[in-house]
């Protein structure tokens, strides 16, 4: 059963359409969502596991030029 999180993402001020350009051309990543309030961007990634979640948070999504701060929220399924 694979893992799905949504990452919560500030973006400095201007960056918002290059970071979502950049996310959306990741593996793993299902949709990406501009929004109002404290945060620019949702971004759902979908993995096979928790390890490979934080793998690509830290390694693929925290280093997009533009990011400013993530929140990572992982799904614990449906209601």
């Amino acid at each position: 059963m694979s893992t799905k999180a949504y990452i919560l993402i500030e973006t400095s001020v201007g960056k918002s359409r290059d970071v979502a350009n950049t996310l959306r051309s990741l593996d793993g990543i299902e949709t990406v969502d501009a929004v109002t309030g404290p945060y620019d961007i949702i971004a759902v990634v979908v993995a096979p596991d928790l390890n490979s979640v934080g793998d690509m948070v830290t390694s693929r999504i925290h280093t997009i030029n533009g990011i400013v701060r993530t929140v990572t929220c992982l799904s614990v399924g449906s209601v």
